[in-house]
């Protein structure tokens, strides 16, 4: 391959193109990314950037000394891939041909309808929103969390340590019910309340009030909630609009093999906008997970043209974190269709366990502040699959 192109340029696509250098490509490599900023680590932003300590050096992917080799193109997006010629356009009606394409273009935060041009109501998904809502989490502010997933728990948790008023509101009967089942995501799910966090659960918003400013969210049951700054934590949407008309499969995102190739033939999709087949279950997923956007690279490198000869194998079974109030909740494998989930070590009501979800025979794990029996059941999983 002469010419490689790496479509995004956050962690996935950094990911690749340092898979790529170590296996020894040495032609062109060009990044396009359609953030301004070179590539950082997004976790922190809900939490460390948010308390300010970290900055936004600390927040750099790429350490001091590294060199690539690449062109890099960012603040720019793409907006089609030719799937003859392999030809990425981009916004300013230039083309790169490439030989090798990988799709790493990632996901854009949900929004929150008729908020538009209201002050104070926030997503989080980049370092400008982040930016944005950093100036805005003063002590005694009122905020409304809407969405008790891991990115609006980070939020809630972090904006509590700051000394705001907190409120999370969820339209599930239980948070986290879908990454961890009923039964322990009431388990995670009860930190807010330990901490005197407000958590409405089962209801769904109705709207905003305000004209030029929120002051209040509105739920469907009548109730209304003050609010001076709202926080939108519900869900995210692969970027995946520009590769309309390339024939590459799309459905939850771009549609991959088990190794991350694509129905064009020279392009593959890592990240959170790559909905690989899962073996084990028998359909795709998308992983929206940071160890997964970093170790499948390498995967979906080898799946390339002239690259597969030293091919790996499957990838790990998914892992994430999240650090809530003090917590360290530590996830491993998927928890969907599990015959049963029991108690190992600790007990759910002092936040304080090591849960084994079983599906087929095949174990999945929890941790909470059990880093190291976690990390002991994980290689046993990494192991089997």
């Amino acid at each position: 391959m002469r010419t490689v192109a790496v479509v995004g340029a956050s962690l996935a696509g950094l990911s690749a193109a340092r898979s790529l250098r170590r296996r020894g490509y040495d032609g062109r490599l060009v990044l396009v990314g359609d953030e301004p900023h070179r590539p950082y680590d997004r976790p922190p932003l809900s939490k460390e950037f948010l308390t300010g300590t970290v900055d936004e050096t600390d927040l750099a992917l790429e350490t001091d000394d590294e060199d690539l080799g690449a062109e890099w193109l960012l603040g720019t997006r793409a907006v089609a891939l030719d799937p003859t010629t392999r030809a990425v356009r981009i916004a300013a009606g230039r083309e790169i041909r490439a030989d090798g394409v990988v799709v790493a273009t990632g996901a854009a935060a949900r929004t929150l309808h008729g908020t538009r041009g209201l002050t104070g109501v926030h997503t989080l998904r980049t370092l400008d929103d982040a930016r944005a809502l950093r100036a805005q989490l003063t002590p005694g502010v009122r905020l409304v969390v809407i969405g008790a997933g891991f990115v609006g728990a980070g939020v809630a948790s972090t904006a509590h340590g700051l000394g705001l008023d907190v409120t999370v509101v969820e339209v599930a009967p239980t948070p986290l019910a879908g990454p961890l089942g009923a039964a322990m995501g009431a388990v995670v799910s009860g930190l807010h309340t330990d901490h005197g966090v407000r958590l409405l659960c089962g209801v769904g918003v109705k709207g905003l009030s305000g004209e030029r400013r929120v002051t209040a969210v509105l739920l469907e049951d009548g109730r209304t909630v003050p609010a001076d700054v709202v926080v939108a934590g519900v869900g995210a949407r692969p970027c995946v609009a520009w590769l309309t008309g390339s024939g590459i499969a799309l459905g939850d995102g771009v549609t991959c093999s088990a190794h991350g190739s694509t129905t064009l033939p020279g392009v593959v999709a890592v990240g959170d906008c790559a909905d690989w087949y899962d073996p084990r279950a028998g359909r795709h997923r998308r992983v929206e997970h940071w160890t997964s956007a970093r170790e499948r690279a390498d995967t979906a490198v080898a799946a390339l043209p002239a690259e597969g000869a030293a091919q790996p194998g499957a990838p790990r079974p998914p892992y994430f974190w999240s650090d809530q109030y003090g917590v360290r909740i530590q996830f491993a494998g998927h928890a969907a269709g599990a015959d049963s989930v029991t108690v190992e070590e600790g007990g759910a009501e002092s936040r304080d366990v090591l849960a084994v979800y079983r599906r087929a025979g095949h174990p999945v794990v929890l941790g909470m502040n059990r880093a190291r029996l976690f990390t002991r059941w994980r290689r046993q999983l990494a192991a089997a699959s």
